[in-house]
């Protein structure tokens, strides 16, 4: 086979990145319109399409809900069986073709004209059907598809897909979605953990291993190994951190100790522990973690000892 994989691969990135970058002109007082009229509205924004831009409506449907702004995937093709009664009073009808002129989005058009909903068409010819039909359009017109034969939807299904996000970055600004905000839609996995959970979420599922400071040797890594997570919080009779003994701690006291009798936890232990609150977010104990090279924080609140964070936990959780 002669073919230049690479040569290819990187021209086909390089026809994308060219039409991408001519959206930017595109950009203008229409585009600012239907952005405004999507902020406005007082339904829901019902995508459709047919094909691959049929895929690519169900793409943007998830990005906005999952931004805030409420919206229905509708397939163009099921549109005409039934699904035409999901498009609701208030809502606006948003329809993708590349060229416009698909049979099932001619079918369509006149029934949601007839419902009298705005209509917007992300379309890339703008003498089209769609086009002229729409309340207004999304130019997402293409010199050509990335295709060697000009024919399969890739540059032209791209350049749907940028225009769909930036569609709901505007709307995100114009709400001021916030992280937060992104929080409430994002409850599960990895990156929604990230935007919610407490050191508060994860330290109380951990034992919390405490000695007084007349703590034998013996009763520190008793204590220690019981508890399982490496170190001990050396606190007082009022429950004050006086300091911790850690693993390492121990190691580094029969390093340098021919005699074990007498021993106390207030011999061994480190001064000053670093210590987090528990209200602080799990990221931001991972920054704590990183900035000290450390694997445990004492969890204070109001100089009052609560529990152990491990760095362990916040793999388990995937914040790391």
């Amino acid at each position: 086979m002669n073919l230049d994989i690479a040569q290819t691969a990187k021209q086909t990135i390089a026809v994308q990145a060219k039409a991408i970058a001519a959206l930017s002109y595109f950009i203008d007082a229409n585009f600012e319109n239907v952005v405004d009229i999507i902020y406005q509205c007082k339904g829901r924004l019902v995508v459709s399409g047919i094909g691959k831009s049929a895929i690519v409506a169900q793409k943007i449907v998830s990005t906005l809900n999952s931004t805030g702004t409420p919206a229905l995937f509708m397939h163009a093709a099921d549109a005409i069986h039934g699904d035409l009664g999901m498009i609701q009073t208030d809502d606006i009808v948003l329809l993708i073709s590349k060229s416009g002129e698909s049979t099932e989005i001619k079918a369509i058009v006149p029934l949601i004209k007839s419902f009298n909903n705005t209509l917007i068409g992300m379309v890339g010819n703008v003498k089209s059907y769609l086009a002229t039909q729409s309340n207004y359009i999304v130019n997402t017109t293409i010199h050509k598809e990335a295709c060697p034969n000009n024919l399969a939807p890739t540059t032209s299904t791209t350049a749907q897909m940028v225009m769909g996000d930036a569609l709901a970055v505007c709307l995100m600004a114009l709400k001021g979605f916030r992280g937060d905000d992104f929080a409430k839609y994002h409850p599960g996995g990895n990156l929604g953990k990230r935007l919610y959970l407490k050191v508060s979420d994860i330290y109380t599922h951990n034992p919390s291993p405490k000695v007084l400071p007349t703590a034998t040797l013996k009763e520190v890594i008793l204590e220690i190994t019981q508890k399982r997570l490496g170190v001990t919080a050396v606190v007082d009779a009022n429950n004050t951190i006086k300091g911790i003994v850690t693993d390492g701690d121990l190691r580094r006291m029969l390093e340098r100790s021919t005699s074990y009798n007498n021993i106390t936890a207030n011999d061994i232990l480190t001064t000053n522990p670093k210590t987090i609150v528990p209200n602080i977010m799990a990221v931001d104990a991972l920054a704590v973690f990183a900035l000290h090279d450390i694997s445990q924080l004492l969890v204070v609140e109001n100089g009052n000892y609560l529990g152990i964070l491990h760095l362990h936990d916040l793999i388990k959780e995937g914040i790391m």
